[in-house]
């Protein structure tokens, strides 16, 4: 695998070359991050797919995050680490759940960091330098006797080693990140996470120390328990029974050497550490910056005292090392452990590469001239499958059914020569070389996924890599594979020579060569020449043999026949029988070819009269079939596969077929080759440029089926749709050609009887009902009927031999069970074809009306999704254009008369609207036209099932939502009104659903097995009634809230005008039962809701008054939702739903009428008021107002003069009157006048106000009398 690096800058060639030499860098197992860290910066590198320069898509790697990791005045970084940590999800099958970054510093400090660069926790664990960062995670053990090692991170310092149990760090990362996650989300919360378990070993009796390896746990055996006390303590050591388990430690550097350290399992207590969470560096992100306070951390000015006091560290336990190889002159430099914990690689100054028997402590093997190389390791497992099934000498990894053998190769990295070599241990070959350049970087991580167990690990998969090589130069990041044969011994060479003598074969049939005979001959001899038997079976060495077995066909000029038809006794008789079906198929190949080359004389195309009788067709039935072809033709036909040369290369052919057990098979393909494979045999013939009884004799002897012949030619005549509808004659060509295959053998039982399903006619009509090509299925469906009932008349003959046919009885047509399906089948597939001529008809398609809808792109239909969508699907797709093609819906509906009926049409036509609505609520127009078609339906049961799928599916769930719902003013504004116009109309649907009956749902014959979900109008039959008064309550609530949207009612809190039962019962199922309020209400509620009442009525008349004015913008266009809607009728109706006085409304609404100067408008709702009287008082004052207006607020000398000769108490009281309060003050006094008037009509002689009123009237008729003069 090869990936790209983005580089952000661009230096000199030699520094751009050079640059990653002085990087300390690192590669996650799973290479979803890399680290490249100099000094105190980072950068952390993420891939991602990318178009490369060559516009081919690719992985590289871009920049995650940049910047400094120094907390510590002077600190740089010293080694890095990459550390994947497991999920601890259930459905996790391999990759990593995050990944981890552990940073050790020259100060001392270990930190941990997440992708993004926030710091997790940070550690002072020495204060000596980090010299180097090694992880090991869990394997699982191949061996039941070797010891299960347990995770870990191991921290080299000069001086000391410290191992972090694996467990502990892995819940204390998993607690920081997720602290890190909550505090981002809420802040409140301060989760210390668990403490690190970790132990401190003090080397000793070592001058340098600069690299390590963590061997394990290890457990001696009795020899080496006893070998060992006595070094140690003598001829009177004494021994434990059973031996101790010891952690094994492997130093590099000098004097000596390599040291051996043995750490005693239990000698040294773990230490907890307290986690340091990380504030106020300068990798924190904004969040915790600003948040230290309100996550219970310390503010910046008490962090900065403890920030110059470093943490306590603990002291190390001493441990002495056991031995090492003593060279005082050697310097070691790396040590690599191998994946199995058995060897390790060393690299010291003299430029050797040294492997190390660790379990024994001795040096096995030596390389020499790799000065400053960088080495690793890769465990190679055998595949059993490629294990030789033939006899072998006994071997001790056991036979072809035992364990899987593991190799392990070392790659050495020479960086002065530029070279990767890989080698074969302990003491094997070098297997591999190659060039690589001279500034590369060698990373070999020895680890894989954090967080595993015995358990966990069963199931899981990693992709990880082993070991992988950074070259700079071309920016890339290349892995390195080796295959398990080359660890083999000299015995078993000879199959790594095969592989060789494949690739070259491969190499030379590739090659671009003007001599077929020549690479003829070379490939004959390679192939002759591989003995292993397992290579001879494997996909490229049969690729290979089938390409050299094409040049037959593909030059026919070669002399000889085949290469395998001599020297037989060399050749492996599976590859014998492999190059004979080849063969065979190559002359099936040649024959085919040649039909079809062939040109033969067309015979006279048939005329109408013909087809019809090749069909069985009255005249009249094959005009109706002919108009809707045409139809069909006109607006929809489409070919599914694209239009290339019918010719089929020999390379294709063979790698769509297979011969076996003298019968051809065709391979899994996709539709396009299939077709491919299809037309190469057959569309010659249906365009009668072929012989159809030569090339079916052909098939039939060749060894094809006549089932896999049948599915070939109906998978090519159903994708070729356009073609054939341009050639009428395809069709007695297919009559014929499906003739001759049913008379095939095997093709039709010979037991088949009438009255069974014949198993050949049965795969025809599902091949048909499952053709989104109407028209060409339409037309097989006919041919096959044609040719069913041919065949039958033949078999009844037969069998009724005595009856004698004559003229009277030509047109007599047996009967049988495969006849009546395919009459079945015919009328679903004319069916479904005018449906799509609908569906797709130009009209529709420039329909303006229509394309308001967000349609999605029309489909393809088939019968088989026709039957699988359940009832009604047929409606749904009639709906898309039903405004368009009201005249083709005739057509329709002779076809669909159950589906088409008034009531389930409307239905329909309901919930597609609401579909329409539901992907752009602000489009309220979509929702108006569904309540629209629901109330046209006729049947009480329909409409009140529909209505309540309506409410439970959608209204509701919004109006529930109504923050979030994500709309508009106005459109909730309609959405609102719609909610209580859908409320309404189920009140009375459940009143009106009484009085009528259920409907009975009837199905087209030809559609009575339709399967899938139930149809709307059966789904909205199964509802079950509303609880009337809760739905009730419910109208309340949402004629309450539109009320508010729709004039704008500021202060108004919906649910203050209910009480606590009133509040519980709403947005339940309007099918419960519910508590609802009953009895007296509480006055303080009744009192919010009068004046709330009174508000609406106030805004509905300034709303009407506002549109009376502004006669350029109508209320219906304002708000075409508003369908005759009478407000002031609503506002009374909620009066006595809300238990407030209708006359109240009433009356404020008359005296807001006359307020806004609307007197004939008043004078006609004056008639509604009960309480006349006191609706005369009130206008009293009005009129009082309107008076004060003319007389005291117009200042002209005839209103003075009128003043002066009023009497004093009117005077008094005018005086007293504010006109303000009106909102229309200037009315003519004859309108006044009128008003005066009126209410001296309803005031009794015994009112305390009906002098007054008189007095009014008098001063009217003087202002009156003066203004005319």
């Amino acid at each position: 695998m090869c990936l790209k690096i983005e580089e952000e800058e661009s230096n000199s060639k030699s520094q751009r070359n050079h640059w990653l030499q002085g990087c300390v860098l690192s590669l996650s197992p799973t290479n979803d991050l890399m680290v490249i860290a100099n000094e105190q910066k980072a950068v952390f590198l993420v891939p991602k797919w990318k178009h490369s320069d060559k516009g081919k898509e690719e992985m590289q790697y871009a920049v995650g995050w940049s910047g400094s990791l120094n907390v510590e005045e002077g600190e740089c970084v010293s080694s890095v680490l990459c550390i994947p940590l497991a999920s601890q999800k259930r459905s996790s099958t391999g990759r990593p759940d995050w990944t981890c970054i552990v940073v050790g510093f020259t100060s001392g400090y270990v930190r941990f960091y997440t992708e993004s660069g926030v710091l997790l926790l940070a550690q002072l664990l020495n204060e000596d330098p980090v010299l180097q960062l090694k992880c090991r995670t869990y394997e699982i053990p191949r061996h039941p006797g070797v010891t299960e090692q347990n995770e870990e991170l191991s921290i080299l310092y000069p001086a000391a080693i410290v191992t972090i149990d694996g467990f502990s760090l892995f819940q204390s990362l998993r607690a920081c990140r997720n602290q890190v996650a909550r505090a981002a989300a809420s802040g409140n919360e301060n989760v210390q996470p668990p403490p690190l378990a970790y132990k401190k070993w003090g080397l000793q009796d070592v001058d340098i120390i600069v690299d390590h390896a963590s061997i394990g746990i290890m457990t001696l055996s009795p020899f080496d328990q006893m070998k060992t006390a006595s070094n140690i303590g003598g001829y009177y050591a004494a021994i434990k029974n059973s031996p101790p388990a010891m952690s094994q430690y492997v130093t590099v550097g000098s004097n000596p050497f390599t040291g051996f350290f043995f750490a005693l399992e239990g000698s040294s207590q773990p230490l907890l550490s307290h986690v340091a969470l990380a504030v106020a560096s300068k990798l924190t992100s904004a969040l915790f910056n600003a948040a230290s306070g309100w996550l219970g951390w310390k503010s910046k000015h008490e962090e900065e005292p403890a920030q110059k006091q470093k943490p306590k560290v603990e002291p190390a336990t001493p441990l002495a090392v056991r031995f090492g190889l003593p060279d005082s002159r050697r310097h070691g430099e790396r040590i690599c452990l191998s994946p199995c914990n058995t060897l390790a690689a060393v690299t010291d100054g003299f430029g050797r590469v040294i492997l190390l028997d660790v379990t024994r402590g001795l040096a096995v093997r030596m390389w020499k001239g790799y000065r400053d190389a960088e080495v690793g390791w890769i465990q190679t497992v055998e595949d059993l499958h490629e294990r030789e099934t033939e006899k072998m000498d006994f071997s001790p990894f056991g036979n072809a059914q035992g364990p899987s053998r593991v190799a392990q190769f070392l790659v050495i990295y020479a960086a002065r020569r530029g070279i990767l070599e890989v080698w074969s241990t302990q003491q094997g070959p070098r297997v591999g070389a190659f060039n690589v350049g001279k500034c590369c970087r060698l990373l070999y991580p020895g680890y894989k996924i954090m967080g595993l167990n015995n358990v966990t690990s069963q199931g899981w998969q990693p992709q990880t890599y082993q070991i992988c090589l950074v070259d700079p130069v071309s920016g890339s990041v290349k892995t390195i594979h080796v295959p398990f044969h080359l660890a083999l011994s000299d015995k078993k060479s000879e199959r790594a020579k095969d592989m060789h003598l494949v690739k070259k074969l491969n190499a030379l049939l590739k090659a671009k060569t003007s001599d077929p005979d020549l690479i003829e001959a070379e490939a004959k001899e390679l192939i002759l020449d591989i003995k292993y038997p397992a290579t001879k079976k494997q996909e490229k060495f049969n690729a290979a043999v089938k390409y050299v077995s094409l040049f037959r066909a593909v030059y026919p000029n070669s002399n000889e026949v085949l290469f395998f038809s001599s020297e037989l006794e060399c050749v492996d008789e599976g590859l014998l029988q492999f190059c004979a079906n080849k063969l065979k198929l190559l002359h099936l190949y040649e024959l085919v070819s040649k039909l079809n080359s062939q040109s033969i004389q067309k015979d006279t195309p048939p005329s109408d009269n013909d087809l019809a009788k090749l069909l069985r067709l009255e005249e009249r039935d094959f005009r109706r079939l002919e108009t809707l072809l045409e139809n069909y033709k006109k607006e929809n036909t489409q070919s599914t596969v694209d239009e290339k040369d019918d010719s089929l290369s020999v390379k294709m052919f063979l790698e769509y077929l297979e011969y076996e057990k003298d019968m051809i098979n065709v391979k899994n393909m996709e539709d396009g080759e299939y077709v491919a494979l299809g037309s190469f045999f057959f569309w010659k013939c249906l365009c009668g440029e072929s012989s159809i009884e030569e090339m079916c004799r052909a098939l039939e002897s060749a060894g094809f089926s006549p089932q896999i012949l049948l599915s070939l030619l109906l998978n090519l005549w159903l994708s070729k749709e356009k073609d054939i509808l341009d050639k009428p004659d395809s069709v007695s060509c297919l009559h014929t050609m499906l003739s001759l295959l049913s008379k095939m053998k095997v093709a039709i039982d010979e037991s088949w009887d009438t009255q069974s399903i014949s198993p050949w006619w049965q795969q025809m009509r599902t091949a048909c009902v499952q053709s989104e090509n109407n028209a060409a299925a339409l037309l097989s469906a006919h041919v096959g009927h044609s040719v069913t009932a041919q065949i039958v008349d033949s078999v009844t003959e037969k069998k009724f031999s005595q009856i004698i046919v004559g003229s009277d009885t030509e047109s007599w047509e047996a009967l049988s069970l495969d006849t009546e399906y395919w009459k079945l089948l015919l009328k679903q597939l004319e069916d479904c074809l005018i449906l799509q001529t609908l569906l797709h008809s130009k009209v529709s398609r420039r329909t303006k009306r229509v394309s308001s809808l967000q349609t999605e792109p029309l489909g393809r239909l088939s019968v088989k999704k026709l039957l699988e969508a359940g009832k009604g699907k047929e409606i749904t797709q009639i709906f898309q254009i039903l405004n368009a093609c009201r005249d083709l819906l005739q057509l329709a509906y002779q076809q669909f008369p159950c589906s088409l009926e008034v009531d389930v049409l409307h239905a329909h036509c309901c919930w597609e609207y609401v579909v329409q609505w539901n992907k752009d609520p602000e489009e309220a127009c979509f929702l108006i036209r569904s309540i629209d078609h629901l109330r046209c339906i006729v049947n009480a049961h329909v409409q009140h099932g529909n209505l309540m799928c309506f409410m439970s599916t959608t209204l509701l769930k919004r109006t529930e939502l109504i923050k979030d719902v994500g709309m508009g003013d106005t459109a909730m504004t309609a959405f609102l009104g719609c909610c209580s116009d859908l409320l309404q109309t189920l009140l009375e649907a459940d009143v009106s659903s009484d009085e009528m009956q259920a409907p009975v749902l009837d199905t087209e014959d030809a559609w009575v097995s339709v399967e899938g979900p139930v149809s709307i109008v059966e789904l909205a039959l199964e509802q079950k009634r509303i609880h009337y008064p809760l739905a009730e309550h419910q109208f309340v609530l949402c004629t309450i809230l539109y009320a508010i949207m729709r004039f704008s009612l500021k202060s108004v809190k919906p649910l203050s005008l209910f009480d606590s039962k009133g509040k519980n019962a709403f947005f339940k199922d309007l099918t419960s039962i519910q508590l609802l309020p009953s009895g007296d209400m509480d006055p303080n509620v009744l009192s919010l809701r009068q004046h709330f009442l009174v508000k609406v009525v106030s805004a509905v008349v300034q709303t009407l008054c506002s549109s009376q004015k502004a006669k350029e913008v109508s209320e219906e266009e304002l708000f075409p939702f508003e369908k005759g809607k009478n407000w002031p009728t609503l506002a009374v109706d909620l009066a006595q739903y809300l238990q407030v006085s209708e006359d109240v409304v009433k009356r404020h609404y008359v005296c807001e009428l006359y307020s806004y100067g609307m007197d004939h408008l008043g004078e006609e709702a004056y008639l509604q008021v009960a309480d006349k009287e006191v609706l005369a008082s009130q206008l009293l004052i009005l009129a009082g107002q309107r008076l004060a207006f003319a007389l005291l607020h117009v200042q002209t000398k005839d209103g003075t003069e009128l003043l002066a000769r009023l009497p004093p108490t009117l005077c008094t009281w005018l005086k007293a009157m504010n006109h303000r309060e009106l909102q229309n003050a200037e009315v003519p006094i004859a309108v006044t006048a009128k008003l005066i008037s009126k209410v001296m009509e309803h005031l009794p002689e015994n009112h305390g106000q009906y002098n007054l009123a008189l007095n009014l009237t008098e001063a009217v008729e003087a202002i009156s009398h003066t203004l005319s003069i």
